[in-house]
């Protein structure tokens, strides 16, 4: 009786060292813990893909929003159009100099 328990908690606290980078990930609410948890299903086992599922975890995560992309996206747009204006006065600048 006192072996199977023994050996319960062995295989527990063995699971749990396999999974943990999954449950990082998850603890720290990143929003590809599932891609996270399936890389360390399948690629735990051997210590390199361990330790890429942990690395993974550990690193900082940006959560960009559907509106912080269309307003950086937005900008860019902006951006591109006032350097083309620019380009444009620029050039229509020299062009009446030089008449």
């Amino acid at each position: 009786m006192m072996k199977s328990i023994v050996e319960f908690g062995v295989i527990a606290v063995a699971v749990s060292v396999y999974f943990l980078p999954s449950i990082v990930a998850d603890r720290r609410s990143r929003p590809d813990t599932l891609a996270l948890a399936l890389f360390n299903a399948c690629l735990g086992w051997t210590i390199a893909g361990w330790g890429i599922a942990l690395f993974w975890s550990l690193q900082a995560h940006q959560s960009r929003t559907v509106k912080a992309v269309t307003l950086m996206n937005h900008q860019l747009q902006t951006a591109k159009v006032t350097a083309g204006i620019v380009s444009r006065a620029q050039r229509r600048d020299r062009n009446n100099r030089s008449v």
